[in-house]
C-alpha cells in the first residue's frame, strides 16, 4: 500500500518541482528585463547630475536630479503634490470615462451597423482632423474657466482614439468567422459577443491605450490654460516663480503617472489576449 501512495505521491512532487522552477524562470527573465529597461534612464540621469555638479550646465536652465528630488520632497512633505495630483487624476478619469466610453459605444454602433457608419462617421472623422489646441479656447468660451471646461477638453481627446480603433477592429473581422457564425446557427447577440468582440479586442485595446495617453496630455493643456490647481497648475505657477526643478517635478509625474496607466492597460492586454501568437523579438 506504500509503494503505491509513494508511486502517486512522487510524480505529483515532481511536477510541482517543475511549475516552482519555471515560475522561478519566468521571474528572473522579467526582472532581466526590467533591469535593462532602466539601464539607459539611469545613464542619463548619472551624466546629468554629473554635469550639474561640475557646472557644465546652468542649474536655472537644467537643474540636476539631485534639486529636483529635493523639491519633490518638499511638496510631498507639505501636502501639496498629493492635492494637485488627485485633482490632476480626478479630471482625467472623469474626462476619459465620458470621452472614452461614449467614443467606444459609437465605434460598435458605427462598426456593427453600416447605416450607423453612413450617418455618423463622416461628421466624427472631420471633427476628428480638428487639431487639440484649436477647440480649447471654445470649450473655456462655451463653459468658463471651471471644471466642466476641463473634463470637456480632455472627453474631447479621448474620444477618437478609442472611436477608431473600434470602428476599425470590428470592420477588420475576417469574414470567414461569420460564415462559422451562420453555420452554427448563432444568435446575432452570440455572433457578437463570441466572434466579432473577441476578434476585434486587439485593436480596441490600442485604442483604449491611445485614449488614455490623449486624455492624459489633454489634461496637461486644460490645466495650463486655466486652473486653480493641479499638476499642469503646479508646472504653470513654477514657470511664473521661476523654480525650473518644480516644473521637472510636474514634468516627471506626468511621466510616471501616464506610464503607470500604460503599463496598466498593456497587462490587461496580455492577459486579454493571451491566445494570439505574435512575434516576440
Amino acid at each position: 500500500m506504500s509503494e503505491r501512495v509513494e508511486a502517486w505521491i512522487a510524480p505529483a512532487g515532481k511536477a510541482r518541482e517543475k511549475r516552482a522552477r519555471s515560475a522561478a524562470v519566468k521571474i528572473r527573465a522579467a526582472l532581466a528585463d526590467i533591469a535593462t529597461g532602466w539601464l539607459v534612464p539611469v545613464a542619463a540621469i548619472a551624466v546629468w547630475q554629473l554635469a550639474g555638479t561640475l557646472g557644465w550646465i546652468s542649474s536655472e536652465f537644467l537643474p540636476t536630479p539631485a534639486a529636483i528630488a529635493t523639491a519633490f520632497a518638499d511638496l510631498a512633505a507639505n501636502g501639496g503634490l498629493l492635492h494637485h495630483m488627485g485633482d490632476s487624476i480626478r479630471r482625467a478619469a472623469i474626462g476619459f470615462a465620458f470621452g472614452g466610453g461614449l467614443g467606444l459605444a459609437l465605434g460598435l454602433l458605427t462598426g456593427l451597423f453600416r447605416r450607423a457608419e453612413y450617418l455618423l462617421d463622416p461628421s466624427a472623422q472631420m471633427l476628428r482632423l480638428v487639431p487639440h489646441l484649436a477647440i480649447a479656447p471654445l470649450i473655456i468660451l462655451w463653459f468658463g474657466f471651471g471644471e466642466i471646461s476641463k473634463v470637456v477638453i480632455i472627453a474631447a481627446g479621448s474620444f477618437f482614439p478609442l472611436y477608431v480603433n473600434t470602428f476599425l477592429g470590428i470592420r477588420q473581422v475576417d469574414n470567414k468567422l461569420f460564415e462559422v457564425s451562420r453555420t452554427l446557427s448563432f444568435s446575432r447577440f452570440k455572433r457578437i459577443s463570441r466572434l466579432i468582440l473577441p476578434a476585434a479586442s486587439p485593436q480596441i485595446l490600442l485604442g483604449l491605450r491611445t485614449s488614455l495617453a490623449v486624455s492624459w496630455i489633454g489634461l496637461v493643456v486644460a490645466e495650463l490654460i486655466g486652473s486653480t490647481s493641479g499638476i499642469g497648475f503646479l508646472i504653470n505657477e513654477a514657470k511664473q516663480n521661476g523654480q525650473p526643478e518644480v516644473i521637472f517635478v510636474g514634468i516627471l509625474i506626468f511621466a510616471i503617472v501616464g506610464k503607470l496607466l500604460d503599463s496598466a492597460v498593456k497587462a490587461i492586454e496580455r492577459r486579454t489576449l493571451s491566445w494570439q501568437d505574435g512575434y516576440k523579438g
